[in-house]
């Protein structure tokens, strides 16, 4: 089993290609996996938790594994749509618009550009979010 925290390198991967199209999103370690900024607040999050010092994420061990997770922003009234089918998605244990995502096999990339684009709009200054979808130059 891998350490908390730990993030496969296909997956950070992938995230580093969504996230750096993002204008002046940047990368840091957090206190457990990495982050994605823009300025002062996080667009995303992901992250291999322990599922023994916390028990939410039991449930998708799989084969003695624990997941890994990405936590991001939605805007609220769209939360329950969401996560109301259950997995891969459900609610964050914290804050009033922050979703999770368990990757695995089945994860639809295109999916995850879409909601990472969405939490990097939530949080970034309006002029940053207008730049998003503009094509360049």
């Amino acid at each position: 089993m891998s350490a908390p925290g730990d993030v496969p390198a296909e997956i950070l991967d992938r995230l580093r290609s969504i996230c750096g199209r993002l204008p002046e999103t940047y990368e840091e370690p957090a206190w457990i996996g990495v982050r994605w900024r823009i300025r002062t607040r996080t667009v995303a999050h992901v992250y291999t938790p322990d599922p023994v010092r916390n028990p939410m994420y039991a449930r998708y061990v799989t084969a003695g594994v624990a997941p890994v997770v990405l936590t991001f922003r939605v805007p609220a009234d769209d939360l329950l749509g969401l996560t109301a089918a259950g997995y891969p998605f459900f609610r964050a244990g914290w804050g009033g618009n922050v979703a999770a995502a368990v990757f695995g096999d089945d994860t639809d990339w295109v999916e995850i550009a879409e909601l990472l684009t969405d939490s990097y709009c939530l949080m970034a200054p309006k002029f940053l979010a207008a730049r998003v979808g503009l094509p360049a130059g």
